[in-house]
């Protein structure tokens, strides 16, 4: 359950108004109803009935009303004793993959640092299966990734996801035409790292007889992958989030494919440790940036994961 939603709910009940409710928590009254939307979803039930200009809580919304509140409220006390312990210094080491590099992440850093601004964060920015190596070896403390980590004690807590779309240079010029798996296997694919959840998807997604043309270059760093496909050496399927600057200058356009191509699932993963609940707190924060990000952009670049939001773990 995100926290922010159960505030917005909150607002809208004491505001009975989705303008005012949205220029209260800084953002929009499209983000407002949705997060409302969902938490109806979530409930079961409708929490409110709208008029014309106001909104009214229901039964059931005047009931859920009293948790809501309660939640919040401990949240706020939760997060003002941790902002007031200074005494949160030494390092926090997060491991981060390039695709949340290259969009909300600087957003999080921003936020960590200025609720616990005695922290040291070191991070490492690498693929998720070396990512996953060092977690495993206690080298990281969190990792953003996208796959779940599943061992005993470890905790998996989904944060957003991004579609994937078809893009090329527009030198190529092939950016008016509806294209078939056969048509883009005749170019040169450029790919996440080997063994990667979209490398292997990849693979899968071509037939036996695509795959005898087909040459899938696969490069660890997101930065290299985006010049090259800019420069026009092949295609790739890639996040639209990773990308916006290149879509925005016309380096790069997205492709008319006839095949989808599953969403990126963004994970964070970290040590279920009661003694230590930092890391459980910045995952949380980083959860909330992301499902800020998704609302601010919209469906086609970033959307809210599908629930429930943290995957079980096993335990010991």
């Amino acid at each position: 359950m995100n926290i922010r939603f159960l505030e917005t709910f909150v607002w809208l009940a004491k505001l009975k108004n989705f303008r005012l409710t949205a220029e209260k928590l800084h953002t929009t009254q499209a983000a407002v109803s949705s997060r409302i939307a969902t938490l109806e979803q979530d409930f079961g039930v409708r929490l409110f009935d709208r008029g014309a200009r106001e909104v009214a809580l229901t039964t059931d919304g005047s009931k859920a009303l009293v948790y809501a509140e309660r939640i919040v409220k401990l949240m706020r006390e939760m997060k003002d004793d941790m902002s007031a312990k200074d005494n949160y210094s030494g390092v926090l080491r997060i491991g981060v993959i390039e695709s949340i590099v290259h969009s909300w992440f600087p957003d999080l850093i921003g936020r960590i640092h200025k609720l616990f601004p005695q922290l040291e964060i070191e991070i490492a920015s690498d693929t998720t299966i070396h990512l996953r190596e060092q977690f495993s070896k206690g080298d990281l403390d969190l990792v953003l990734q996208a796959e779940p980590v599943i061992a005993p004690n470890i905790r998996n807590l989904k944060l957003c996801e991004f579609p994937m779309r078809w893009v090329g240079s527009a030198k190529l010029d092939i950016g008016n035409e509806t294209l078939s798996l056969s048509d883009l296997a005749a170019f040169p694919l450029v790919s996440f790292a080997r063994n990667s959840g979209p490398h292997m998807l990849l693979e899968q997604l071509f037939s036996d007889s695509e795959r005898g043309s087909l040459h899938i270059n696969c490069i660890t760093s997101v930065a290299t992958m985006i010049r090259l496909v800019s420069d026009g050496f092949g295609v790739a399927v890639v996040p639209p989030a990773i990308i916006q600057r290149e879509l925005n200058d016309g380096s790069l356009q997205q492709l008319r494919v006839d095949a989808d191509f599953p969403a990126l699932l963004l994970m964070a993963s970290f040590r279920n440790d009661p003694e230590n609940a930092l890391t459980e707190t910045i995952a949380s924060i980083a959860q909330e940036t992301a499902s800020e990000f998704a609302l601010n952009w919209g469906p086609e670049i970033a959307r809210l994961p599908a629930e429930p939001l943290e995957l079980p773990f096993p335990t010991m």
